[in-house]
């Protein structure tokens, strides 16, 4: 979450995330009208077996949102072995003519609604389609402005990642990104799937491993820049790249987990179904439910804060351990679920029936 600064550019982009928070009152066509059965197969889809394991943070690292940890039960599911590619959104969008959050324009009218009264409108060529794009700075900055790296840029979608003068035609095998919780879900729903709830991605990131902190295992981040695409250096302004990339990397670039799940640790951060809440591991504890709580494979729908965010899994190529250390299987994070930037994207899984 964002926090309070002085710097008038943090403002600007604070108010850009929550007027992305409304796009999904505006009609739209949801991708829904026009099915693919090749898209609703097995293809590319493993198996996770079903288990029991322990949820949440297990390390010096974690996070007061990891905790209490607490035993689940897991059903069996199919997962995507790897983030739904450029290629793969490309065919769900020729198919339905969808349109993401990223391209919509921003509706001012609807959006003052959600503002308190009296919010200055922006001028009109800021309210035009765009997203956030990642720009490293010069040399170290105050790590709670997020604005020092995070630059709206009109015209940057799945489509041109980096603004309107980049394109994807030879990332064609990279995670689609700048996609939203609601652009995953269409997606999903073409595509005969859904998103995996919080707990079954977390089972599915530890490959088989018990307690493993990393999909790859206990090896410390530092030492396994050859088993994720993540960020080696200084955040945000050195990356030295020992993985081998600067931004994202085509799919199945490093090693595969336990299950054959590739790139459940960085690359792109991951939706998934669950909204976020800080006490949703402490409400288990009150609710009696620390030990096996039911419905593992069913998303939990915790009290919601007042601008409702959804649950984002995995880490991405920024992530750092002195920044998020995203990577880690139990490490939680969240947006609104109708904001998307240039690390974030998404997987899907499947129900045995």
């Amino acid at each position: 979450m964002l926090r309070r600064n002085l710097n008038p550019l943090y403002h600007l982009i604070l108010l850009i995330l929550f007027y992305l928070a409304i796009q999904a009152c505006q009609p739209h066509n949801d991708g829904s009208e026009k099915g693919n059965s090749n898209a609703k197969s097995l293809k590319d889809m493993v198996l996770i077996p079903s288990g029991k394991f322990t949820m949440g943070g297990r390390s010096e690292q974690a996070y007061r949102d990891e905790f209490p940890k607490h035993e689940v039960s897991i059903s069996a599911f199919y997962m995507d072995a790897t983030e739904v590619t450029n290629a793969e959104f490309a065919e769900f969008v020729e198919a339905n003519g969808y349109k993401t959050i990223a391209e919509r324009d921003i509706n001012w009218d609807e959006m003052k609604k959600q503002l308190p009264p009296g919010t200055p409108k922006p001028a009109d060529s800021v309210l035009k389609a765009g997203a956030l794009v990642f720009t490293p700075t010069e040399g170290p900055v105050d790590m709670q402005d997020y604005s020092q790296w995070w630059k709206w840029t009109i015209g940057a979608n799945w489509q041109h990642p980096l603004g309107p003068d980049s394109n994807i035609k030879d990332k064609m095998d990279h995670p689609v990104v700048h996609i939203s919780w609601e652009d995953a879900q269409a997606y999903a729903k073409w595509a005969g799937k859904r998103l995996p709830t919080e707990a079954e991605w977390e089972w599915a990131a530890q490959g088989g491993k018990a307690g493993a902190k990393y999909p790859w295992g206990n090896e410390s981040a530092e030492k396994a820049s050859d088993k994720a695409n993540f960020w080696q250096g200084f955040f945000p302004y050195e990356n030295k790249e020992e993985d081998g990339y600067f931004g994202t990397a085509p799919v199945k670039s490093f090693a595969p987990n336990g299950y054959g799940l590739y790139d459940m640790a960085g690359n792109v951060w991951e939706w998934v179904q669950d909204k976020y809440n800080a006490e949703t591991y402490a409400q288990y504890a009150m609710q009696g439910e620390v030990t096996n709580p039911e419905g593992a494979n069913k998303y939990h729908d915790p009290q919601e804060p007042t601008i409702p965010k959804h649950v984002i899994r995995g880490g991405s190529f920024l992530c750092n351990d002195s920044y998020c250390s995203g990577y880690r299987v139990s490490r939680r994070m969240s947006s609104s679920k109708d904001s998307g930037l240039n690390h974030t994207g998404f997987r899907c899984v499947k129900d045995i029936n």
